[in-house]
């Protein structure tokens, strides 16, 4: 019941109404009885910094953010933590400090060492956007040896590539065209997609790769969710490669903005619950 001492977090974007954070976050409030509420705002980004400005008036606790925010909200904060600030990007802001965070990253990476360790691996990784951003530096950061960035745009690959290379966190990266895939797959440990094939409604898209261009040690993982066995993951599961799906990203990136705001120890298990039974896969 939300009264007058709740605790107010959640999530600005435009649009938000698909989002599946606010049943995955209240449900972890609710098990862990916590005087707590998540609510999805829509925020047009004409109004990003009034909408700040706002929360920060009303004593809101943290926000997720977001598409289209989530690089413009950058300069309306007071601190932007290290990793956020070489990716480029932010999805949660902590407002006791004004302090900003991407857990995007952390989200992908603790998905693939549920099959995987990262150290040492050599990680291909399909797309050079956003997620392909946040994604692939804390791949670096977490000592993989080797990185493959692939990517249509070749240039956008090559200025991501560069980027990494730059921070110290890995010494072997490359760039290259998509259509280069096969080629890099029989070395690969890890293959990570980052673009939007596959995702709903479009679930019968032509995937980056296929089950006999890839091995039985591959770990091959999908940052879309919806569908949550999306045609790359079925030709990775034909292949007898290792799956990881998107859902692991979405819960993980959640319960690591939960500890930010909250400084507990998130209950994964009864926020995976609720993102499985809010994409009906129970």
């Amino acid at each position: 019941m939300i009264t007058g001492s709740t605790n107010i977090v959640g999530l600005i974007g435009h649009p938000v109404e698909h989002s599946f954070s606010p049943p995955m976050h209240n449900a972890a409030f609710e098990a862990l009885d916590m005087d707590y509420a998540y609510v999805a705002f829509d925020v047009e980004p004409s109004n990003l910094k009034s909408a700040i400005d706002g929360a920060r008036s009303l004593n809101i606790k943290g926000f997720n953010v977001t598409i289209p925010h989530k690089i413009e909200v950058m300069q309306h904060l007071d601190e932007i933590d290290e990793v956020a600030k070489l990716i480029g990007a932010v999805n949660t802001i902590d407002f006791k400090n004004m302090k900003g965070y991407n857990t995007d990253g952390i989200g992908a990476v603790k998905a693939i060492e549920e099959v995987t360790s990262i150290k040492g691996k050599n990680v291909v990784v399909a797309g050079a956007g956003g997620a392909s951003r946040a994604i692939s530096f804390y791949i670096a950061r977490y000592g993989a040896s080797d990185l493959a960035i692939l990517n249509r745009n070749t240039k956008k690959a090559q200025g991501l590539a560069d980027d990494i290379a730059s921070s110290g966190l890995i010494g072997n990266v490359k760039a290259d065209s998509i259509t280069s895939m096969n080629d890099y797959l029989d070395e690969a440990d890890i293959l990570i997609d980052t673009t939007p094939l596959g995702m709903h409604p479009h679930t019968d898209d032509e995937p980056i790769a296929l089950a006999e261009s890839m091995h039985e040690g591959l770990a091959v993982f999908d940052a879309v969710y919806n569908p949550n066995e999306t045609v790359l993951i079925k030709e990775a599961i034909k292949a007898g490669a290792k799956p990881v799906y998107g859902i692991k990203m979405l819960l993980y990136q959640g319960a690591e903005s939960f500890r930010i705001w909250t400084g507990q120890e998130p209950p994964v298990d009864v926020m995976e619950e609720a993102l499985r039974k809010t994409l009906n896969l129970e």
